[in-house]
């Protein structure tokens, strides 16, 4: 009976969403209780690569207990009476799946395309072939004007642990380092774990590590491309509503 009212009102529930195959993957998504289970697993596909037919998902209480299967496609979500808080662990049977084997998250595992030295070297129509002829022919526009202070008046009130946004793009994260880095420039940066994996590090930049957070996470940003203040993480299934 409690779960027909539910499924007649306007209500839905906040669950955690966990991978099987994503170690790093785990969201806080706020689901229709009218929803059919079919319907859950075509949004989490979007999100998490699991095709629907190599999906099971599993509902597990506030206490890690495991409640029951969400097995009938057909059913409401809000016959299996989910709470807040609850959570949905996505369990991919694909043995094939692009989630398998930890390449969706480890970087390291992807091939990636090199060349030495010398060969770039050869190569014209480079950046470095581009940039030494412009040095060659204005030397003083190429040296150093940026002082060590560069921007410090502007990390004045920014500290590691603020909830911040980045520019461009409005990504939102949290500050992690604040410093001079010089690997990247004369100056101060900010260091921002992202709340979503659209960065280009883990924390570790050219060598030197400044934080840490999961892969493509990381962001090193000048002071004046961050706003910090009262910006919490975005729901990432928001914009998939139904």
């Amino acid at each position: 009976m409690a779960s027909r009212l539910q499924i007649e009102g306007d209500d839905s529930v906040l669950l955690r969403v966990t991978h099987s195959n994503l170690k790093n993957f785990a969201a806080d998504v706020r689901f229709s209780l009218q929803m059919s289970v079919e319907a859950v697993k075509d949004k989490l596909w979007k999100k998490c690569g699991t095709s629907v037919n190599s999906m099971r998902l599993e509902l597990y209480d506030d206490c890690k207990n495991k409640l029951c299967d969400l097995s009938d496609d057909s059913r409401p979500l809000g016959f299996y009476s989910p709470l807040d808080g609850f959570r949905i662990h996505v369990v991919d049977l694909d043995p094939s799946s692009v989630t398998s084997g930890g390449w969706l998250e480890d970087t390291s595992l992807v091939e990636k395309y090199t060349i030495s030295e010398e060969d770039y070297n050869k190569r014209s129509g480079t950046f470095r072939k581009f940039k030494e002829n412009l040095a060659s022919q204005n030397p003083s526009a190429f040296r150093n004007k940026i002082s060590d202070d560069y921007m410090e008046d502007l990390c004045a009130n920014i500290k590691v642990g603020d909830r911040c946004e980045v520019e461009p793009g409005e990504k939102r994260g949290v500050v992690k380092y604040v410093g001079r880095a010089e690997a990247l420039g004369p100056g101060f940066w900010i260091g921002v774990q992202l709340d979503e994996p659209l960065g280009k590090h883990d924390g570790m930049v050219k060598g030197t590590r400044y934080f840490q957070c999961p892969p493509l996470c990381g962001a090193m940003v000048r002071p004046d491309k961050i706003k910090v203040g009262d910006y919490p993480e975005r729901d990432p299934f928001e914009e998939d509503e139904i």
